[in-house]
């Protein structure tokens, strides 16, 4: 090889990709059973957060592009979970709250947290590392954002 910074083991970058795709992996066998996608999961926390929300709104928390939400949210309605609606006071805004099936599906996602966990245990992965894990991830997310704004 001729440039030894281009190796797979030398990237931070890799190591994260594969972390991250193997816990979305690591998800898929609970959110199956309910239906829905992983980022379908991750847009219904934080409606049942707060219910109603902007799409904006959703997009921000997500830390997704607005043109990723529009078609989720869609297929998300397709579905029954939500409910859209163009702004009151700003019509090219779009509101998406919460149906009572979407409300509902919350008492059913209330265990996939723990399902998770018991999950990653069974791999050997103590809470220890995992609660270690947070305020570094925390850290790099936060600069990462404040350098992309730069």
């Amino acid at each position: 090889m001729a440039y030894e910074q281009l190796r797979l083991d030398n990237q931070v970058c890799f190591r994260l990709y594969t972390a991250a795709r193997l816990i979305v992996q690591s998800y898929q066998p609970f959110l199956s059973g309910l239906g829905i996608t992983y980022t379908q999961y991750l847009a219904l926390m934080a409606l049942w957060e707060k219910s109603p929300l902007k799409v904006s709104e959703i997009s921000s928390k997500l830390k997704l592009e607005s043109n990723t939400m529009t078609p989720l949210v869609k297929r998300m309605e397709a579905l029954g979970l939500v409910k859209r609606e163009k702004g009151k006071e700003d019509g090219r805004e779009t509101i998406v709250s919460l149906t009572a099936k979407g409300k509902e599906l919350e008492k059913e996602a209330a265990n996939v947290p723990s399902c998770l966990t018991g999950r990653l245990h069974s791999c050997g992965i103590q809470d220890e590392t995992l609660i270690a894990l947070v305020p570094y991830l925390d850290e790099l997310i936060s600069k990462l954002e404040k350098g992309n704004k730069e």
